[in-house]
């Protein structure tokens, strides 16, 4: 399966509030879970941290696609359905 590389749409911010993340987080050192706002998400739904160092590599690793951000201007519903989606399907 091909997925399709998009730029980022402005304020969505939903990888930033719907996955859990497991790493270390400047700011929420355990990481965070599933539905709550990073600590680094910005007013302009943006993140603090885009391309530093420490910006956790799963973060750098989860690229807009087609199939997660949707075809049309939603500000992040279609990315929140689709990440909690895999949450939930990942979930232990």
């Amino acid at each position: 399966m091909t997925t399709t590389t998009i730029s980022c749409k402005p304020r969505c911010g939903a990888c930033c509030i719907a996955p859990s993340i497991s790493s270390a987080i400047p700011g929420m050192p355990h990481g965070k879970p599933a539905g709550v706002p990073c600590i680094q998400l910005d007013e302009n739904l943006g993140c603090r941290i885009f391309g530093q160092p420490e910006r956790p590599a799963v973060c750098g690793g989860l690229r807009p696609s087609l199939e997660m951000c949707g075809a049309k201007e939603d500000d992040g519903v279609h990315a929140m359905h689709y990440l909690d989606s895999l949450e939930r399907a990942t979930a232990a």
